[in-house]
C-alpha cells in the first residue's frame, strides 16, 4: 500500500533536555487526522475490524493500544507483519546544503518526525495533562514502534517563499509504503 502525509510549520530537532513533548503530539495530531481519513478509505474499511476494544477472540487482531487516556491505532504493526518504508521531501527556507546548521541538523529534525508517527513509548512522552478529543478515539498513528522502519529516504530542498523566515519551517511530504514481512489474511490489502 502506498500513501503521502504532508505538514507544514516547524520542526523542531529533538533535544535531550527538552524532549519537545507538546511539538511532538501537535504533530501527531496533525498526522492522525490524515491517517484517519486512510482508514475511511475503501481499502481500509474493512480492516477497521482489528479497532475493536475489549479483549480478543483467540488469534483475532487488536490493533488498539491504550497509553494513559488515549487509544492508540497503528496502521504498521507487528501483529499485521508489517513493515514500512519512508521517503521524506522537506522544502526549508535556507539554501540546499546547509544541512547541519540553524533549526537543527536533518538527523535531529527526522527523530522528532518519526517519535510523531509512532505510538509514544510511555505515558511520560505525551504532554502532561493530555487526553484525546472525541475525535482522537482512537488516536490513529503510522507506527507500533519507529523499529518497523526498514528504509528512510531524506531530500532537502530550498523553500522558495519569501515570506517564510523561521528556519524552524518546513513542508514535508512523506510517502508511505507498506510492505507484509509474512502474509496473512489481515494484512492482504495493506501490503
Amino acid at each position: 500500500m502506498e500513501f503521502t502525509l504532508h505538514y507544514r510549520g516547524p520542526l523542531k530537532a529533538a533535544s535531550q533536555k527538552n524532549k519537545r513533548k507538546d511539538h511532538k503530539h501537535h504533530l501527531r495530531q496533525h498526522f492522525h487526522k490524515q491517517l484517519k481519513t486512510l482508514w475511511n478509505l475503501p481499502q481500509l474499511k474493512s480492516s477497521k475490524e482489528f479497532l475493536k476494544t475489549g479483549p480478543p477472540a483467540e488469534g483475532e487482531i487488536a490493533l488498539l493500544q491504550p497509553l494513559g487516556q488515549f487509544q492508540f491505532a497503528p496502521l504498521v504493526a507487528k501483529q499485521l507483519h508489517l513493515v514500512a518504508s519512508v521517503e521524506v521531501l522537506m522544502l526549508r527556507p535556507e539554501p540546499e546544503g546547509r544541512i547541519f546548521v540553524r533549526g537543527g541538523d536533518i538527523d535531529n529534525r527526522l527523530k522528532t518526525l518519526l517519535d510523531a508517527l509512532k505510538i509514544p513509548n510511555e505515558e511520560a512522552a505525551l504532554p502532561s495533562g493530555a487526553s484525546p478529543s472525541p475525535d482522537e478515539l482512537p488516536f490513529y498513528c503510522l507506527l507500533e514502534d519507529d523499529s518497523l522502519v526498514t528504509n528512510i529516504d531524506i531530500k532537502t530542498a530550498h523553500w522558495l517563499e519569501p515570506e517564510v523566515q523561521d528556519s524552524e519551517e518546513v513542508a514535508l511530504l512523506l510517502r508511505i509504503r507498506t510492505k507484509a514481512t509474512q502474509v496473512i489474511l489481515g494484512n492482504m490489502p495493506l501490503s
